[in-house]
């Protein structure tokens, strides 16, 4: 049997490239909902879940900071796709021709001032692939798709405009989910590390100050840092964070026990690889791609 990697969305997506990206070798299973993604890998149907967790522009992804700490699935690597949409019409069509564009929410929104120098009316799909599906099944001079490169190759349509997203620099960050934990020890020279984990703070006075007090006292580089609410009451926050570094790591060890003292939860979601987009990010504005790799199935 082929090794298969879940994604959310319909072929040509944005999550079917960072999976193609990342996994080469491994078979890419489109899927209707997170919730449908996460339960292919909860079941075994497929190995390992891609899931957009946030964008540098749109910042978090909805309803992921719910479902992957209900999910039971650990986060054992993470990558970073370059977001790039391109207008897409019929075989045939003009650019002059384009009455409306078709594309998820995130996508209209990032491609603004396209869509207003064109004077076009923006329609919300589901999704950036699916509007490039129907934009072909409609075969309609007048209505066009903002889709990623890669959708235009599987529905047959034309490109054109290349690379119309407002902000180059347009980045989303993906994690990659199994049903099993990846382990590291000390002894492994893995390289740089990355640990993701939510915590509730206790409801009293500069809770949070304290919880994170560790981490400075430490030297410990955190991230992200996250909040959202708890159910439907107002008196506790949950927070998701990733720090730099492994809990095998002294410095990690230490900052998350202190963190354990202040808090009424601790969860750890996934110790994994730091992608090499993080180093080279941070020299380069727009760096280069992950390269492909399956050592998160071994």
């Amino acid at each position: 049997m082929s090794r298969k990697v879940a994604y959310q969305g319909e072929p040509g997506a944005n999550s079917n490239i960072a999976c193609m990206q990342m996994f080469p070798d491994l078979e890419s299973v489109p899927c209707p909902s997170f919730e449908d993604t996460l339960d292919l890998v909860k079941s075994g149907e497929a190995d390992l879940a891609m899931i957009p967790i946030e964008n540098s522009i749109a910042g978090r992804v909805a309803d992921i900071h719910v479902l992957l700490p209900e999910s039971g699935l650990h986060i054992v690597g993470e990558h970073f796709l370059r977001i790039r949409f391109h207008l897409l019409g019929i075989p045939g069509s003009k650019i002059e021709q384009a009455r409306e564009v078709h594309s998820h929410v995130h996508a209209l929104g990032q491609c603004r001032k396209l869509i207003r120098s064109m004077g076009l009316k923006p329609v919300v799909a589901g999704d950036t692939a699916g509007s490039a599906r129907e934009v072909r099944d409609w075969n309609d001079p007048s209505k066009v798709s903002l889709a990623p490169p890669l959708a235009a190759n599987i529905y047959g349509l034309q490109v054109l405009a290349t690379d119309v997203e407002d902000d180059p620099s347009n980045t989303t960050r993906f994690v990659v989910l199994s049903k099993e934990r990846r382990e590291h020890s000390p002894e492994e020279n893995q390289g740089p590390v990355m640990t993701s984990f939510l915590f509730r703070v206790r409801n009293v006075p500069s809770a949070l100050y304290k919880a994170l007090g560790g981490f400075a006292t430490n030297g410990v580089n955190m991230t992200r840092l996250e909040s959202y609410m708890v159910g439907n009451e107002f008196a506790a926050t949950t927070f998701m964070a990733d720090v730099e570094g492994s809990p095998s790591d002294d410095s990690v060890r230490l900052a998350l026990e202190e963190l354990e003292f202040f808090t009424d939860e601790l969860r750890l979601l996934g110790v994994y690889p730091a992608s090499p987009y993080r180093a080279k990010s941070r020299t380069i504005p727009d760096a280069g791609r992950t390269k492909g790799s399956t050592d998160f199935l071994s």
